[in-house]
C-alpha cells in the first residue's frame, strides 16, 4: 500500500469496497465513527479528534453571553465580517498556503508566530494538514477524507471521523508524516510519544498555545470594547469553526460537475471558483487546485485575494522572505487560450449567422 493510501486512519467504514468503489456510509455509521473516535475515555490516543468540537462546546458560553446580555445590532457586521472575512482569510494564509503547502517562507519563527496567533485560535494544524496532502492526491476519488460525492454529513463529519493520522504507522512512515508539519512550528511528538498519544502534535504544546491564544484575545477584546465585543467575536469565531467543515462539499459542487466555463479551468477534479469563499477568504479553490503551491489564488483581475494582499505586504516589510505565485503561468497556460478559443467560435457563430441570413434573402 502506498504511503498515502495509509497515512489516515480509515474509518470503521473503510473508504472503498472490493470494487474499488467509493463507500457512503449511512447517517448511523457516521455517528457511531464520530462518537467512538471522540471517546477519549476509551483510548487517549482520541484526543486530538476530540478537542476540535471540545473547542466548540468552551465557545457555547460565549455566544449565550452576547446573545442575552450584550447582543447589539451594531455588534453584528463586526461579528460577521470577523467570521467570514477575517477568520476565513487567517484560515486560508495560515493552515491552507503556509503549513500545508509552503507556498511562501518567513523570515524566522516571530513573524510565523505572529501569522499563527492573529486570530482566536481554532483548528488544530494537524488535523488540517496531513489530511489535505491526501485530499489534493485523492480529490473526489475513494480515500479522498472530505469527499464530496459522500454527502454534506460525510464532509461535516470529516474532522473527526477521516482526517485524524493513522495511529499504528512504523517509525518510518511516522518521520515521513512529521515532514508535512515540520516548518510549522507546532510541538511534536517522538515516535514514542506518538505511539502513546496517536498523534504528531504534542498535547501539552496545543492545549498551552490553545488557552494562552484565547486569554490574549478575549483581554484585548475586552480592552477595545469590553465583554460585548468580546463576547461577540468569540461567537463569530465559533460559526466560523463550525461551518468551515462544509466549505470542501460546497466547494466540491455538492458532489456533481458544476464547472462554469471560462471560470473553471482545472476539469480533473470536482473543485469550484466561488465568489463568497473566493471575496472574502480568497479561495479560489478551482484556481487553487489547478496551483496548490501558490501563494497567490486570484489569478484574474477581478478575483480579489486577501491572503495574497497579506504575504505579499509581509514580504515587503521584511517578514516573508520567498513565495510562489503562478499567476503568470495560469494566463499563458489557461486563460489565454481559452479566450482565443471563445473568440474564434464567436467568429465562427458570426460568419454562421450571416450565412444563414444570405440564404433566407435568397442570396
Amino acid at each position: 500500500m502506498a504511503f498515502i493510501d495509509n497515512v489516515l486512519q480509515a474509518p470503521a467504514y473503510g473508504w472503498k469496497n472490493e470494487n474499488n468503489e467509493l463507500v457512503i456510509p449511512s447517517r448511523k455509521e457516521l455517528f457511531r465513527e464520530f462518537f467512538s473516535r471522540t471517546n477519549i475515555f476509551r483510548s487517549k490516543k482520541n484526543w486530538i479528534s476530540f478537542i476540535g468540537w471540545f473547542m466548540i462546546l468552551c465557545m457555547l458560553p460565549f455566544c449565550y453571553f452576547f446573545l442575552v446580555h450584550y447582543f447589539s445590532w451594531k455588534l453584528l457586521p463586526v461579528l460577521f465580517v470577523y467570521m467570514m472575512v477575517i477568520m476565513g482569510t487567517h484560515g486560508t494564509i495560515w493552515l491552507h498556503r503556509y503549513c500545508t503547502h509552503r507556498s511562501f517562507t518567513f523570515r524566522n519563527g516571530f513573524w510565523r508566530f505572529i501569522t499563527q496567533n492573529l486570530v482566536i485560535k481554532t483548528v488544530p494544524e494537524e488535523l488540517y494538514v496531513v489530511s489535505h496532502h491526501v485530499h489534493h492526491a485523492k480529490s473526489d476519488q475513494p480515500g479522498d477524507p472530505y469527499n464530496a460525492r459522500a454527502g454534506f454529513l460525510y464532509c461535516f463529519l470529516a474532522e473527526v471521523n477521516h482526517q485524524g493520522i493513522n495511529k499504528e504507522m512504523n517509525e518510518k512512515d511516522y518521520m515521513r508524516t512529521v515532514h508535512f508539519m515540520k516548518h510549522t512550528g507546532v510541538g511534536i511528538n517522538s515516535y514514542k510519544k506518538y505511539r502513546k498519544w496517536g498523534s504528531i502534535a504534542s498535547p501539552t504544546y496545543t492545549i498551552a498555545l490553545w488557552l494562552a491564544n484565547w486569554i490574549f484575545w478575549y483581554g484585548l477584546f475586552f480592552l477595545i470594547g469590553g465583554h460585548a465585543l468580546a463576547c461577540a467575536l468569540f461567537t463569530g469565531a465559533m460559526f466560523w469553526y463550525a461551518f468551515v467543515r462544509i466549505f470542501n462539499y460546497t466547494g466540491h459542487g455538492k458532489g456533481e460537475d458544476k464547472h462554469v466555463e471560462g471560470l473553471d479551468f482545472d476539469k480533473s477534479n470536482l473543485s469550484i471558483n466561488q465568489w463568497r469563499p473566493g471575496f472574502f477568504a480568497g479561495e479560489w479553490h478551482n484556481n487553487h487546485h489547478l496551483y496548490p503551491a501558490s501563494a497567490r489564488a486570484g489569478f484574474l483581475r477581478w478575483q480579489l485575494d486577501l491572503p495574497w494582499i497579506y504575504i505579499y505586504t509581509l514580504y515587503k516589510l521584511g517578514g516573508v522572505t520567498a513565495f510562489h505565485d503562478s499567476k503568470k503561468d495560469f494566463i499563458k497556460k489557461y486563460f489565454e487560450p481559452s479566450r482565443n478559443t471563445a473568440a474564434s467560435n464567436n467568429e465562427v457563430a458570426v460568419m454562421e449567422m450571416h450565412n444563414t441570413n444570405k440564404v433566407h434573402q435568397g442570396i
